[in-house]
C-alpha cells in the first residue's frame, strides 16, 4: 500500500512541516482503468493510483462491472451530496452483489426489509427522525461519555496487557478496536441483554452482505446472520420495554410528519442503520489510526500527553484513510456532472476516499500532516442533511482509543506482520482486519 509518512512537528498553513511523501505510483495505471476491481485485491490494497488516475483522466467513469458512475472529485462528491433534490439517497443500502432468489427467501423468512429510514431516506420523514437520533450524539451527549469511553477502554486494554505480558504479543482489532465502540453505544443507547460479540458479528454480516461480493454459499450464511439481526432489533422494538430515555424508546415515542406513529419497520431500519455505523465503522476507523500510529516510533509517546494530537490524527486519517471509502446516490433526472452526461436513474458511487487525496484541495496529500489546517474540508462523514449524525462520537472515541494506548501500551510495537495486513475490502468499507502488537524486548539487567 502507498503508506504515507507522517509528522506533527508543527501546525501549517498547507504541508510545511510534514513528513515526505512515501510511495510511488504506477506509471501505466492511466491506461487501465478499462481493468479497474473495486473489489479486486489491486485496488483493497492500494486504491491510491486508481482514484488518482480516476480523479485526473475521468473524474465520473462509468464501471460496468457494477453499473455504476464514479465520481472522485471533490468539488463533485460535494456537488452531488449538497443537492438532495437531484440526487436521492435511495440506493443507499442496497445489495451492491445482486442476491439470489434462496438469500432472498433467508432474508424474507426473518421478516427483513429497510423501508426509508436514515441514510436511505429522501422523504420528508428524515428530518424528525434525524432530531431522534441526533439527541443522542450532539456535542453535550458526546463530552458526557467521555468518561464512559476511557473507562472501557481502560477495561479493554487491562486484558490486552495481561496477554502481551504473558505470550508476548496481542491482536488489537478484535480485542480492542472492535469491541469499544460497540461497549459504548450499547451504555449510550441504553442496549441491554445482547452479548457484544454477537452485536458484531450480526452488523459486520451486514456490511459484507449489502457491500461485499460474497459467493452464494457465504451469502446464505450471511443471510442467516443479518435475518436474526433484523428479528432481535424487531423484537426489541416491540416490545415496549424500552427505557422512555432510550435511543429506542425515542423512536417508540416519534411521530410521523403527519402524526401518526412511527412504524415498527422504520424504526428497525434506523436501528439497523445506527447500530452498523457506531460499531463497525468506528471500530475500523480506531484500527486505522492505530495502525497508523503506532507504525510512527515517535508518536504514540507523544500523542498520549500533547495537546490535541491525537485529535488531528485522527482527522488526517479520515482525510486520507477513511473507513467509510464510497457511498452511494441514485440522479433523481437527467443532469451533467463533470462534464458528463447523466440518465435519470444513473447509479453513483461516490468515492469518498478519493476526495480526501484531490490535491486541488489538499496540496500533497500523500502526506499525513495532523496539523494541516483544512483537514476538516474531507468529506468522510458526508455533507449536508445526511451528514453522518455519530461524527462528533465517532471522533472522540478514536482519540480517546489513541491516548489510551499510548499511556497503557508504552513498551510495544507493531509486529512485523502488520506490514500487510489482511484489509477489509467491501465496496464502501475499508480497514486492517489485524493490528498485531509484540512487547519491545528490553536488554537485561546484570
Amino acid at each position: 500500500m502507498t503508506s504515507p509518512a507522517l509528522d506533527d512537528t508543527a501546525p501549517n498553513t498547507g504541508t510545511a512541516g510534514c513528513g515526505p511523501a512515501a510511495g510511488s505510483r504506477s506509471p501505466d495505471i492511466r491506461d487501465s482503468l478499462g481493468t479497474l476491481d473495486l473489489f479486486g485485491d489491486d485496488f483493497v490494497r492500494d486504491p491510491y493510483p486508481w482514484l488518482d488516475a480516476l480523479r485526473s483522466t475521468s473524474p465520473v467513469h462509468h464501471d460496468p462491472a457494477t453499473g455504476l458512475w464514479l465520481v472522485s472529485r471533490h468539488q463533485d462528491i460535494r456537488r452531488v451530496l449538497l443537492d438532495p433534490g437531484l440526487f436521492h439517497p435511495d440506493n443507499a443500502q442496497h445489495a451492491v452483489t445482486p442476491l439470489p432468489v434462496a438469500v432472498l427467501r433467508v432474508l424474507a423468512r426473518a421478516g427483513f426489509t429497510l423501508p426509508p429510514a436514515l441514510a436511505n431516506n429522501g422523504t420528508p420523514s428524515h428530518p424528525g427522525l434525524r432530531r431522534v437520533v441526533t439527541r443522542f450524539f450532539n456535542a453535550q451527549q458526546v463530552m458526557a461519555a467521555v468518561p464512559v469511553i476511557e473507562r472501557i477502554a481502560g477495561e479493554l486494554l487491562a486484558a490486552v496487557r495481561s496477554q502481551i505480558d504473558t505470550t508476548g504479543s496481542s491482536e488489537l482489532f478484535t480485542s480492542f478496536a472492535q469491541v469499544l465502540p460497540c461497549r459504548v453505544l450499547m451504555e449510550l443507547l441504553g442496549i441491554q441483554g445482547i452479548d457484544p460479540a454477537t452485536l458484531i458479528r450480526w452488523s459486520d454480516a451486514s456490511l459484507e452482505l449489502f457491500w461485499g461480493r460474497p459467493a452464494l454459499e457465504r451469502q446464505l450464511e450471511l443471510a442467516e446472520h443479518v435475518g436474526a439481526f433484523h428479528q432481535w432489533l424487531t423484537a426489541t422494538v416491540r416490545s415496549g420495554t424500552a427505557a422512555s430515555g432510550s435511543f429506542i424508546g425515542g423512536l417508540t415515542r416519534h411521530r410521523l410528519p403527519g402524526g401518526e406513529p412511527l412504524d415498527v419497520a422504520t424504526a428497525v431500519g434506523a436501528c439497523f442503520f445506527v447500530f452498523i455505523a457506531g460499531q463497525s465503522t468506528t471500530g475500523q476507523l480506531i484500527a486505522t489510526v492505530l495502525r497508523r500510529a503506532l507504525a510512527e516510533p515517535g508518536l504514540r509517546p507523544r500523542a498520549a500527553s500533547a495537546e490535541g494530537l491525537a485529535e488531528a490524527l485522527v482527522e488526517e486519517v479520515l482525510r486520507r484513510e477513511p473507513p467509510v471509502t464510497t457511498w452511494r446516490r441514485v440522479a433523481g433526472r437527467p443532469t451533467e456532472l463533470g462534464g458528463v452526461r447523466l440518465p435519470q436513474g444513473a447509479q453513483l458511487l461516490l468515492m469518498l476516499l478519493g476526495s480526501g487525496s484531490d490535491p486541488s484541495v489538499f496540496p500533497d496529500p500523500e502526506r499525513m500532516c495532523p496539523h494541516r489546517t483544512n483537514t476538516r474540508h474531507h468529506l468522510a462523514f458526508g455533507v449536508g442533511r445526511h451528514r453522518c449524525p455519530g461524527a462528533s462520537l465517532a471522533r472522540t472515541e478514536a482519540a480517546v482509543a489513541l491516548r489510551a494506548v499510548a499511556r497503557n501500551l508504552p513498551d510495544v510495537r507493531l509486529a512485523a506482520e502488520n506490514a500487510n495486513p489482511p484489509m477489509l475490502g467491501l465496496l464502501s468499507f475499508r480497514a486492517p482486519l489485524r493490528v498485531t502488537v509484540e512487547a519491545v524486548s528490553r536488554p537485561a539487567v546484570s
